[in-house]
């Protein structure tokens, strides 16, 4: 045996003996509030589509269309011959949906992260990360070349003391939303302490953009900060619009800047044609149909009301993502397996993604589910507990 078969299998081992082997669920159906899987049916309270459009007719038809139109794949990188009409368009329509003069469209939010970050950073420079920052953006920093500090979770003190000893230009990274615990970055407060220490301000909207904020413009929008506050800002496409990729906005300077520099941009095929009109025609739903936007609150204040009824653990969120926080990894995945016996979807976050001792079960709503199915989850929490 090799030593990285060697290498592999005892990985493999570690992970089963603690609880942290991860496995796939093989769907056979749309994503939606009810979804099929090894021939049963199940309510859906693990997915990211907040807005319930993934499935929705009319993006499925704007995919039909933008193929009939384009073919299947770009064919090319962006700066050869992969740059569609489609794409142009979509990147238009995002700057003026978050109020910045450019946007540039990426294949996912991990490339985008990283290869803001790598694009922008060089040694000598300093990126300051929220200790909870999804692991793009860590990752980000840490190849970036500059030094990477973290301070402790929203704590703006601890942000203004690294400020404050930093050395060279400094470029703050944080997450709107926080993707394992649901809450939100005091980004008014981070905003000023940038402003102050002469830093640049990056965030991560992966979870607010089409969810927060007047038209679902998102975290950054909903605090009232714009362009000058936030210089780089980062959302994907694959959460609240249901389609997939992501993008960077900001000033003219920056979005020119990385398509000359970024090498996750320049060195990658475009995204397929199909797959921006069908973003062009999620972004207009999104934005015009604020009624998902307030089904969705409906559906938060429900859960959260009903949650302390029952004595369930529920971390402190404002967003569709509401963490039920439960400790130990196993413990995390026998919840998680028991919901699953009574028809639910409930994935069991685990270490490396959260810190060890705080596993717990990620609910995700949407605005595709009901005020009765979000009662039916409830009471399935409460059972299960009340026999733990």
């Amino acid at each position: 045996m090799s030593a990285f078969d060697r290498r592999l299998r005892e990985v493999l081992e570690t992970r089963r003996a603690t609880d942290l082997y991860r496995q796939r669920l093989t769907l056979d159906s749309p994503q939606g509030p009810r979804v099929r899987w090894q021939g049963g049916d199940y309510l859906n309270f693990c997915s990211n589509d907040y807005l319930g459009l993934a499935s929705d007719p009319r993006l499925v038809e704007s995919l039909r269309r933008g193929a009939r139109d384009y073919g299947v794949g770009s064919g090319a990188s962006h700066l050869v011959c992969g740059h569609s009409r489609a794409h142009a368009e979509l990147e238009e329509a995002l700057a003026e949906a978050t109020g910045r003069p450019r946007a540039l469209l990426m294949g996912s939010g991990y490339a985008a992260n990283t290869g803001v970050l790598q694009a922008l950073l060089q040694a000598g420079d300093t990126v300051l990360e929220d200790r909870l920052n999804h692991a793009s953006l860590l990752d980000g920093g840490l190849h970036s070349g500059a030094r990477l500090r973290r301070f402790a979770h929203n704590d703006c003190a601890d942000l203004a003391r690294k400020l404050a000893s930093s050395q060279g230009p400094v470029l703050v990274a944080v997450d709107g939303v926080f993707s394992m615990d649901g809450d939100l970055a005091p980004l008014v407060e981070q905003a000023a302490l940038c402003r102050q220490h002469d830093a640049w301000l990056m965030v991560d909207d992966a979870h607010g953009f089409g969810v927060l904020g007047e038209r679902g413009a998102g975290s950054v929008a909903a605090a009232g900060l714009d362009s000058e506050a936030v210089p780089v800002l980062m959302a994907t496409l694959g959460k609240a619009l249901g389609t997939a990729g992501a993008f960077v906005a900001g000033s003219e300077t920056l979005i020119e800047a990385l398509i000359q520099v970024t090498r996750k941009y320049i060195y990658t095929t475009a995204p397929p044609p199909a797959i921006a009109v069908a973003s062009l025609t999620a972004l207009r739903l999104a934005t015009e149909e604020n009624w998902r936007r307030e089904h969705l609150q409906t559906l938060i204040a429900r859960f959260r009301d009903g949650a302390a009824a029952r004595n369930l653990p529920l971390m402190p969120s404002p967003t569709p993502i509401q963490p039920l926080l439960v400790g130990e990894a196993g413990r995390a995945l026998q919840l998680s397996e028991g919901l699953r016996a009574r028809g639910f979807l409930v994935s069991a976050i685990r270490p490396p993604t959260v810190p060890a001792k705080t596993s717990r079960l990620r609910i995700t709503l949407t605005a595709g589910h009901t005020v009765e199915q979000v009662d039916q989850l409830l009471d399935a929490l409460a059972e299960l507990s009340a026999d733990a």
